[in-house]
């Protein structure tokens, strides 16, 4: 009977066990083992499973024979997780006549995470627009009243009442292309295109922008042109991000380079690939941003950022096209010593 109940629970593909009628724990798959210790069978349930609601649903099963569905909240070294316990009364099995209670755990940690980010990222878009919808009401309930008959405090108005509506339609517009791009993600690009050429292409179109800030643009290429598998337009929107952010963040060192290099097998990619460099003598970011730079909304000098216009999403946009395109980002900087965003692309 031990050995069915054991090849019982093996088969089960969650964490398992189960406690009789004694209130032990008479029998538990190994996944149950690696999550709540090796040495779980024999032991009272209360003392092993410590959360008051799971010891509640095991209770009320052990005694209603009903079914009892609550939640586990545990930590797996790295993050806090998150498991849905099931608890069904088995009936002819125990040490003490009368059944047992089967308990599995699901882990559920990737749906509450999910769960998370969406309100997360409600929030933040609400936070966004509420900042320059208000400026917009203020100077409109203004524009109304006192500084009806003003025309100088008419103009300074609709100046910034401008560049409040611009603001908007930025976060707007971004938010649209980072939804577009997370829905083509897992869409593979099939369209060879010439990289140095969208390269030069990217740096033309900026160079007004960097004349205007004082800012020289460099690329360094191999001879001949470096080609690779790829969607056109969404490699140019991640090099007109990135050297767009080097000349606002990075441009009091005078300069940003775009380096492009290829080669027969890089091994951030296992393949032959294409490495382009973007690379600024600016501040530099501290390191404690680095791991965080890719996610929404997040801004490493958050007043500098929204002052130059910033929404927080062009690097996460930038990091969905290189993931689309099977690629690595790679973000290198120190303060003072300027930053190196590194996008490698296979051919």
């Amino acid at each position: 009977m031990d050995d069915l109940i054991s090849d019982f629970l093996a088969a089960i593909p969650l964490p398992a066990l189960l406690v009789d009628q004694s209130e032990r724990i008479i029998a538990a798959n190994s996944e149950a083992l690696t999550l709540l210790g090796q040495q779980i069978r024999g032991r009272h349930f209360a003392t092993i499973l410590r959360q008051p609601l799971v010891l509640d649903a095991i209770e009320a099963s052990l005694r209603d024979k009903r079914p009892h569905v609550t939640r586990h909240l545990s930590n797996d070294g790295a993050q806090d997780t998150t498991y849905d316990v099931n608890c069904r009364y088995v009936h002819g099995i125990g040490a003490v006549q009368g059944g047992a209670v089967l308990v599995s755990f699901q882990d559920i940690t990737h749906l509450e995470q999910a769960g998370q980010m969406r309100r997360d990222f409600v929030a933040n878009v609400s936070h966004e627009l509420r900042t320059p919808l208000t400026a917009l009401m203020g100077f409109i309930e203004t524009l109304r009243g006192a500084a009806r008959d003003d025309p100088a405090a008419r103009a300074r108005f609709l100046g910034i009442m401008e560049g409040e509506a611009s603001r908007m339609n930025r976060l707007v517009g971004d938010l649209l292309s980072l939804n577009r791009v997370e829905s083509e993600e897992r869409v593979r690009p099939k369209e060879q295109i010439n990289l140095t050429q969208t390269l030069e292409d990217t740096l033309h179109s900026l160079r007004p922008l960097a004349e205007e800030a004082g800012v020289e643009l460099g690329l360094t290429a191999p001879e001949g042109d470096v080609e690779i598998t790829g969607d056109p337009d969404q490699l140019r929107q991640v090099f007109t991000n990135l050297v767009e952010n080097a000349i606002k963040y990075g441009g009091s060192g005078g300069r940003v380079d775009l380096v492009l290099t290829s080669s027969e097998r890089d091994p951030a990619v296992r393949s032959a690939a294409a490495r382009v460099q973007v690379i600024d003598k600016g501040p530099g970011i501290d390191p404690v941003h680095l791991p965080r730079l890719t996610e929404r909304f997040y801004r490493a000098d958050n007043h500098r950022s929204r002052q130059l216009g910033g929404t927080g999403l062009g690097l996460a946009i930038v990091k969905h096209i290189v993931n689309r395109h099977r690629g690595r980002l790679r973000v290198e900087s120190e303060v003072g010593q300027g930053a190196v965003f590194t996008v490698i692309l296979p051919k």
